[in-house]
């Protein structure tokens, strides 16, 4: 059973021919440029900037981005099927490393930029010369953002910064950082911080380790640290002591591309793991035969198939700039926790194989996990809809 043509309500409530398109051209691409080369990848740790150029040059980098800067000027919706078609590959680092630029660290650029940041670095984004990365998370700061410790301090017509970054995506290869920094000493929390463009090469800046993870293997993530690192002025990005409103507001934009993601991947296992017991023989029939493993692999189609509606509402919210933390908290949690209930059922069924290095079930069971926790864990987003209730 394939998912993606299995959703007749949301197709006909949410999806356009033009969607569609997209959703075709990002599998073809898929299949044609990264399923049969990718494990390679997951080897050398990171993807190589050839296949993202080519990307750029589809046009896949720069969707709701204005066409003054050769982007296309769509909306959230378009995002969102963008992100859920890249997510049906079945490796999580390649995805993660697309999401990153096009939907957590850029949008700081094209939301904050001047006129000048725009023109410099934004077409240049979005054809994918240059890769991009978003430094906000340290090792006592993450979902608290309030928490950060790194400062930057004016020194004539320079910004210096000072401070370490920890688990940065695209963090070794970015060309851009967009970093945070505390920039007011006397201040408190939200009011200290602000955003910084930190352009790769920079006096200061150097990558402290690449990170060796249990998932996401070629996708490269990094501790950066900033030591005395000069950056001119003009490097502010968007107002001064800001900076905490802007990452607050692109959180609803990371959330809602980390649980397309996530149903993606469910989709995707769910595909693979029916056509395997289908064939898959034991005790005297296939696994299919067998009344609890289908409707283990219902009531799961079941649950993945309502995550999405809910997904698809949540990207409608947007596009209608309706407020929405509540209900992407929401779709953060029940995603995150849901494509890990997927795959460890999905692998369960493949038995053996399912353990095996190189399998595609194995390989989205490890990128999986870290769902649940990156971009907002479980737990916080729990907190926020509490908030909220």
């Amino acid at each position: 059973m394939d998912l993606t043509a299995s959703a007749n309500g949301l197709e006909s409530v949410y999806i356009s021919p033009e969607h569609v398109a997209l959703r075709e051209q990002v599998a073809r691409f898929l299949a044609r440029e990264v399923e049969p080369h990718a494990e390679a990848w997951e080897e050398q740790g990171f993807g190589p900037r050839a296949v993202l150029r080519q990307m750029g040059a589809m046009g896949l980098f720069g969707i709701t981005y204005s066409p003054a800067y050769g982007g296309a000027g769509a909306d959230a919706m378009m995002s969102l099927v963008f992100a859920e078609a890249l997510s049906r590959c079945t490796f999580g680092g390649f995805v993660v490393t697309v999401l990153v630029h096009t939907d957590m660290a850029s949008p700081h650029l094209a939301h904050g930029g001047s006129k000048a940041q725009l023109e410099r670095y934004l077409p240049r984004v979005i054809s994918g010369e240059l890769i991009t990365a978003v430094a906000i998370t340290e090792a006592d700061a993450g979902s608290d953002v309030r928490a950060i410790r790194s400062r930057a301090r004016r020194d004539g017509d320079h910004w210096v910064l000072n401070g370490s970054k920890m688990f940065i995506t695209n963090g070794v290869h970015a060309d851009l950082y967009f970093v945070a920094a505390r920039t007011d000493p006397d201040a408190k929390g939200s009011r200290a911080i602000s955003m910084f463009v930190v352009e790769k090469g920079s006096p200061g800046l150097r990558v402290g380790r690449a990170l060796k993870k249990t998932g996401w293997l070629c996708s490269d993530t990094a501790e950066l640290v900033f030591e005395d690192c000069r950056i001119p002025e003009d490097n502010l990005l968007g107002d001064e002591n800001s900076g905490f409103y802007a990452v607050m507001k692109n959180f609803q934009t990371e959330r809602i591309a980390l649980a397309a993601m996530a149903i993606g991947h469910a989709m995707t296992a769910l595909d693979l793991t029916l056509e395997y017991v289908r064939q898959r023989r034991a005790f005297g029939g296939t696994l299919y035969d067998k009344q609890v493993i289908r409707q283990r692999l219902a009531m799961l189609q079941a649950k993945t198939e309502a995550a999405r509606q809910f997904l698809y509402h949540c990207a409608w919210l947007v596009t209608q700039r309706r407020e929405c933390v509540r209900e992407v908290s929401m779709l953060k949690a029940l995603a995150g926790e849901l494509v890990n209930e997927v795959l460890y059922a999905c692998q369960q069924f493949h038995g053996g194989m399912g353990y095996v290095r190189e399998t595609a079930i194995e390989r989205l069971t490890r990128d999986a996990r870290v769902l649940s926790v990156g971009g907002g864990a479980t737990e916080v987003m729990l907190d926020e809809v509490a908030k909220r209730t």
